[in-house]
């Protein structure tokens, strides 16, 4: 019989939802209940591209004798990490406060008021490795809480009082050039000079950090931060991480050389890389790094795009159980695929060897150096692909979260006015008007849809940040004023919710209470919210001419100087938009009625590398679009006009002239 999760949006809580655990959501009535039978929770936290979370569901709680003991003894829960970010920071601090490291699986239990006593991650179903079977851990608990509840609630206080310290990130102050260059300099002892990136295995695509890195290289022209940025680009690129058929990245590499990947893939890394491939190419003019940008572009739209207009969260990592069943191949599969002298010479291209570098004699495919012949070598993996749609295909994890859907706006966004590519800007606007249409209701955001219908759980400080950093990048490639309002409405909830007396915070101010309200202000996979908060908070003060929101991302970055002199790889978007606020952020309006004139200017504008530039382009005087009042034709030409740190220069209406004017002084 299916149990309460039968109900549940999230996709990953429909995945449990036949388990013979008796499964509850988060919320009042798990607690209360708790309460009633006097017995803890089992708070298991995870998400459906989870390989680990599988495995532990189907060893545990697919098992009958084992629901059983958990059915008798808990009240269980399940979370999504991805809708509730907020619990899942709170009891992922727990867990590495008490063992020192965390993950998911994460298992947490706690008294029945949420003050967790112990944690751990995966459990197998039998001793393994020093871990005690997680049947072991249900009957001592269970016995602990019997024979020895007040040391359990001691516990649960003093973990509690613990992780609710806030982290002491000094007094503010600002974000320097001193103190970016030395950041960049911190980092650039922890680069791999073998395979690139930076630090050892696993290796997770360092995005927040590249960006930062390219705009620094814009900023001062450091040719070393360019240097590992554009290595670190290309090693991922041509590595496995990548995939080699149909574009987009794979979660991280459990290696040093990219080659082997945790095959699930998650929107927010590709809506990230997308930009900063984006960027290189920008800068460099390098076709690979063009090439990339444009298959994830396309992967995203293509594989993640939902009928509502947004975009799904993640691909599995696994394939009936499988990990990587859908993407690895052998010798003889390729020759199978496309015949004994194709099959040969695409072994030899992607390094697929008799050997393997998988598992079971299978390998990822790489592409260590850009083909000669690219006509075959795209006429292959048309064919590759073809036949691996054959294949069972991963799951796919069709929430829709707001964060990671601002990401995909921004990128997207900025892919179609750099390339061209008006599908982008139409997939960048399609998934705004999804969010502002279902997500955005009464004042306030949700944290996610399904279906088109927003799920109940309320938004946090990076669906905010990330969401209004998509609208102002969309903003910018329609001029429409919409986006710009409405991402002014967002940062007026992050003033008004997410900062008080003590600082920012990640959850609002009349958000639900839990044992401990997060803060968290290094990058995960994706930015800090306050860093994204920050980011949007500039480029809006930029696009509107608003000193109070230009003041309320300094605050925000100065807040962090600590964390980006101490630790530059946790903080390297608040680093990012400090380089931004370095430059200006540059500000270039292109007036005037749509024709090649005005497009040579515009694409001029947009060559720019100067960090965080802000270009609008449009009809003089056009509503809703700040840039672009009291910016009239110059003469009867089109006019570009370009402003930083609150001082503007002539109009001008030709390319040099604009190029010359858009230099840093």
């Amino acid at each position: 019989m299916p149990n309460r999760l039968s109900t549940a949006t999230s996709p990953y809580l429909l995945q449990h939802a036949d388990n013979p655990v008796d499964w509850r959501e988060w919320g009042a009535d798990a607690f209360a209940e708790a309460r009633e039978r006097d017995v803890p929770v089992l708070v298991s936290v995870g998400y459906a591209a989870c390989h680990w979370c599988h495995v532990m569901a189907h060893e545990s709680f697919e098992d009958a004798a084992t629901a059983a003991q958990m059915n008798e003894s808990f009240v269980c829960v399940k979370v999504d990490r991805e809708e509730r970010p907020d619990v899942d920071s709170v009891y992922m601090t727990a867990t590495q406060a008490m063992t020192g490291h965390g993950g998911w699986p994460m298992t947490v239990f706690t008294t029945p008021d949420g003050r967790p006593f112990y944690c751990g991650t995966y459990f197998p179903p039998r001793p393994a490795h020093g871990m005690p079977a997680f049947r072991q851990v249900l009957a001592a608990v269970a016995e602990a809480w019997t024979e020895r509840r007040d040391d359990l609630e001691a516990a649960g206080t003093k973990i509690v009082g613990a992780i609710s310290a806030r982290l002491d990130l000094g007094e503010p102050a600002p974000l320097t050039a001193d103190v970016l260059d030395a950041a960049v300099a911190s980092v650039a002892t922890t680069f791999d000079e073998d395979s690139a990136g930076f630090g050892g295995a696993p290796k997770f695509p360092p995005s927040m950090l590249l960006e930062f890195l390219l705009r620094n290289h814009a900023r001062t022209g450091d040719g070393e931060a360019l240097r590992t940025a554009r290595a670190t680009l290309e090693a991922m690129a041509r590595g496995g991480i990548y995939d080699q058929l149909a574009g987009g990245f794979a979660r991280y590499s459990v290696d040093a050389q990219w080659v082997v990947p945790h095959f699930e893939k998650m929107l927010y890394d590709n809506a990230l890389l997308l930009r900063v491939y984006l960027h290189l190419w920008r800068a460099t003019g390098e076709d690979w790094a063009r090439r990339v940008a444009d298959e994830t572009a396309a992967f995203l739209v293509r594989d993640l795009g939902t009928p509502e207009g947004g975009f799904a969260s993640a691909l599995d990592a696994d394939t009936d159980g499988v990990e990587g069943l859908t993407y690895v191949w052998t010798p003889d599969e390729l020759i199978e695929a496309l015949g004994p002298a194709d099959g040969r010479w695409a072994a030899e291209q992607f390094e697929v060897t008799d050997q393997g570098t998988f598992e079971h004699g299978a390998s990822t495919l790489q592409r260590p150096y850009e083909c000669d012949d690219v006509a075959r070598l795209d006429d292959v993996r048309r064919r590759l692909l073809t036949a691996r749609a054959q294949r069972p295909q991963p799951g796919r994890d069709d929430k829709v979260v707001t964060a990671w859907n601002g990401l995909a706006i921004a990128a997207l966004a900025e892919h179609g006015v750099l390339t061209g590519d008006e599908e982008s800007v139409a997939a960048a606007r399609r998934a705004a008007e999804l969010i502002a249409s279902t997500h955005w209701t009464e004042g306030r955001l949700r944290r996610a849809s399904r279906d088109g219908v927003a799920g109940r759980h309320a938004g946090v400080l990076e669906d905010y940040g990330d969401l209004a950093e998509g609208l102002l990048a969309l903003h910018q490639a329609t001029a429409e004023g919409r986006w710009l309002e409405l991402a002014g409405d967002l940062l007026d909830v992050v003033a008004e919710q997410f900062i008080d007396a003590e600082g920012w915070h990640d959850t609002a101010g009349d958000a639900e209470t839990l044992v401990h309200r997060p803060f968290d202000p290094g990058d995960g996979p994706t930015p800090a919210g306050v860093a994204a908060a920050a980011g949007a908070a500039v480029t809006y003060g930029a696009l509107a001419g608003s000193p109070r929101h230009r003041e309320l991302g300094e605050a925000a970055l100065a807040s962090l100087a600590r964390l980006v002199t101490q630790a530059p790889r946790a903080a390297g978007w608040a680093a990012a938009v400090g380089e931004a606020l370095l430059a200006g952020p540059l500000e270039v309006a292109v007036s005037g009625p749509a024709g090649p004139e005005r497009d040579a200017l515009a694409a001029a504008a947009r060559r720019s590398t100067s960090p965080g530039a802000v270009v609008v382009v449009g009809e003089p005087d056009a509503l809703g679009v700040p840039l672009l009042a009291d910016r009239p034709l110059l003469g009867r030409r089109p006019a570009a006009y370009v402003c930083r740190g609150f001082v503007c220069s002539a109009p001008v209406s030709d390319v040099s002239a604009l190029s010359a004017a858009m230099r840093p002084s």
